[in-house]
């Protein structure tokens, strides 16, 4: 009876365990574990061959490394991370075009996407709605992303710079130089496979060079050792609706380099 009472206890000790790493996965964004089926028997033997320490086992450093490919960063980290540099920004006044701002646009999606668009600037749809390409360059970029077999919660997107330029205008160098630290910091905490820059201040200013981006697209270049693809910018597209295979074309190369 007693080693009836004993083996019960452990089973349920084990269950518990069990049911800790499940939901610990889950915290970390697992929606499925791969699991070998073994019988009660062989867990037993295994149990005891291994001195078996479910608490002390669950999960290492590197196995985190090869799940997320980011520098053991989970899904739940980057949003963190992110959340922290938001805050980090405030009601920042590091810049003129904060005189003229209605919101700050940070940029959303997927923290742990392997692609991140990166544009210029917010526009004033962007403004009014604290959201980056939400606009009539925005349904462009949209009907991009989808075209290429994703939607836009799969991927992250941003701005160089995080309040809207007076009348729209390209970004000036004293208010990119002080934005590029964040976009930068987003890049780091986000580092997706793949950077697919949106006109020319962002290749512009991650690149740090002056080439016309119609030079630029069409082939890959790098950043802190990710591959850049530059593109025109969706509301080039407005002006220039014909050239839209262009980029398209740099999509495909974008895609085929993601299945690799």
């Amino acid at each position: 009876m007693g080693r009836a009472v004993t083996t019960v206890n452990s089973g349920k000790m084990m269950l518990e365990e069990i049911k800790k790493a499940l939901e610990f996965y889950q915290e970390l964004g697992f929606e499925y574990l791969p699991f070998k089926a073994v019988t009660s028997n062989e867990l037993r033997v295994t149990s005891k061959a291994t001195n078996y320490e479910p608490k002390s086992s669950l999960i290492t450093e590197p196995t985190l490394s090869r799940r997320f490919g980011t520098k053991g960063h989970s899904s739940h980290v980057k949003e963190s991370s992110l959340k922290s540099l938001r805050e980090t920004i405030g009601d920042c006044k590091r810049c003129k075009l904060s005189d003229g701002r209605t919101n700050i646009v940070f940029g959303e999606g997927n923290p742990n996407t392997e692609i991140m668009f990166i544009g210029e600037g917010p526009g004033m749809e962007e403004d009014q709605q604290a959201r980056p390409f939400v606009g009539e360059a925005g349904k462009i970029l949209t009907s991009l992303i989808n075209k290429m077999g994703l939607k836009r919660e799969d991927v992250y997107i941003a701005n160089i710079v995080k309040c809207r330029p007076p009348m729209n205008r390209p970004p000036q160098d004293d208010e990119i130089n002080a934005c590029k630290p964040f976009v930068e910091e987003q890049i780091k905490i986000i580092n997706p496979k793949i950077i697919m820059t949106l006109g020319k201040t962002a290749v512009h200013t991650l690149l740090n060079i002056k080439t016309p981006i119609s030079k630029l697209r069409g082939s890959f270049h790098e950043y802190m050792n990710i591959p850049v693809m530059p593109t025109f910018h969706p509301a080039y597209f407005l002006r220039n609706p014909k050239d839209k295979w262009l980029t398209w074309s740099d999509a495909q190369k974008v895609i085929e380099a993601l299945n690799k």
